[in-house]
């Protein structure tokens, strides 16, 4: 990392644009992969060759599941600076107070701004059982129960479970909240929007957000109501 780089890290404007840009990172891969959550909807046989497709992308100029891991380097570097750079600017913010608000008021501030740093945590912790789960197997399932071959078979059996579909709902409640102030944000931070065009923007940031909450939860209670089986 070059000096001037680092000299704009360690300023606010720097790590708010570094969320930003790691944000649109992570906005654009969530919006994608629910999108590809849906062809559940489509049968076994598409949702399997969706999933087969994705660890052949790049094929033959890649090997297999190489385009998959570089992907998911990207993101897990994105995730890395988003998180750093969300705590730095917090701990920035009571430096610079740190004696707090006699009496605190919420001017022009939603519920999602206000739960950001929770809704984070919970991402977090669900980004981690949900890998252990569906990615490596390792949680979630009877021995024997998970099947390599078939995850379309997988997310059957693993929303079959009542309390890992409610985990999972509340935890996609949680993104839309963040996504929903994270989308604004990001163009507020890049410059994008103004108070005079902001409408726009916040109507993206609730649509965007919404579908991805009423899309991603379509799947357990799909599998729950017995529509996927």
């Amino acid at each position: 990392m070059s000096a001037s780089a680092v000299l704009i890290w360690r300023t606010s404007i720097g790590k708010k644009a570094v969320m930003a840009v790691t944000g649109f990172i992570l906005v654009g891969f969530v919006i994608g992969h629910m999108l590809g959550n849906l062809k559940i909807f489509q049968g076994e046989e598409k949702f399997n060759a969706y999933a087969l497709w994705l660890r052949e992308v790049g094929s033959p100029a890649l090997g297999h599941e190489q385009f998959l891991w570089l992907a998911r380097l990207i993101l897990l570097t994105a995730t890395v600076l988003h998180i750093v750079a969300a705590t730095q600017l917090t701990q920035m913010s009571y430096t610079a107070r740190p004696v707090g608000y006699g009496r605190k008021k919420a001017i022009q501030a939603t519920y999602a701004s206000r739960t950001m740093r929770w809704g984070g945590v919970i991402i977090t912790l669900f980004v981690i059982y949900h890998i252990l789960h569906f990615t490596l197997g390792a949680v979630g399932f009877a021995p024997g129960q998970y099947q390599p071959m078939s995850v379309y078979r997988n997310v059957v059996a693993g929303f079959s479970v009542w309390y890992v579909s409610t985990f999972y709902i509340a935890a996609m409640i949680a993104l839309g909240l963040h996504m929903y102030h994270g989308v604004w944000s990001m163009f507020q931070t890049l410059g994008v929007n103004s108070a005079s065009a902001d409408d726009p923007y916040r109507a993206l940031a609730s649509v965007s957000s919404l579908a991805v909450v009423i899309g991603n939860i379509s799947v357990p209670v799909g599998v729950l109501t017995g529509l996927v089986r």
